[in-house]
């Protein structure tokens, strides 16, 4: 099964309080479900890694063999294509975890523009500003 993923992760303050969105689709573009998870206080490219790795657990509890992962960030979407080195220390780690998760799926990486992922910013922006 193929699914299509729109992710986005978002900080108010940078650190600050952070949240995760994510809208999974089949390969029709139906939604099949949607996520999202106040994440306490992290960076953004923190938030946007978690997303990431949400998104990739979804994917394979929903059985999928392959996945499209649709994000705004240029920064992540290059170093998961490993176009850029991934630096800090705490990005390193979930950059393993995430290629960990990738090993038995086959994953396609594609940047968006923001008004593409405004649906999953929104999540995002949404679960930042409620930890609750």
């Amino acid at each position: 099964m193929k699914l299509k993923i729109f992710f986005d992760g978002s900080s108010h303050g940078n650190p600050g309080p952070s949240g995760i969105g994510i809208i999974v689709y089949d390969e029709d573009f139906r939604e099949v479900t949607r996520f999202s998870e106040h994440v306490g206080v992290r960076t953004n490219n923190e938030a946007e890694y978690l997303a990431l790795k949400k998104s990739l657990e979804i994917a394979l509890k929903l059985s999928a063999d392959e996945v499209e992962l649709y994000s705004d960030s240029e920064l992540l979407v290059r170093q998961i294509n490993r176009e850029y080195h991934v630096r800090n220390e705490k990005l390193s780690r979930l950059y393993r975890e995430i290629q960990d998760l990738t090993k038995n799926i086959k994953v396609k990486m594609i940047h968006v523009s923001r008004e593409e992922n405004r649906e999953a910013d929104k999540l995002a922006n949404e679960a930042a500003e409620n930890p609750g």
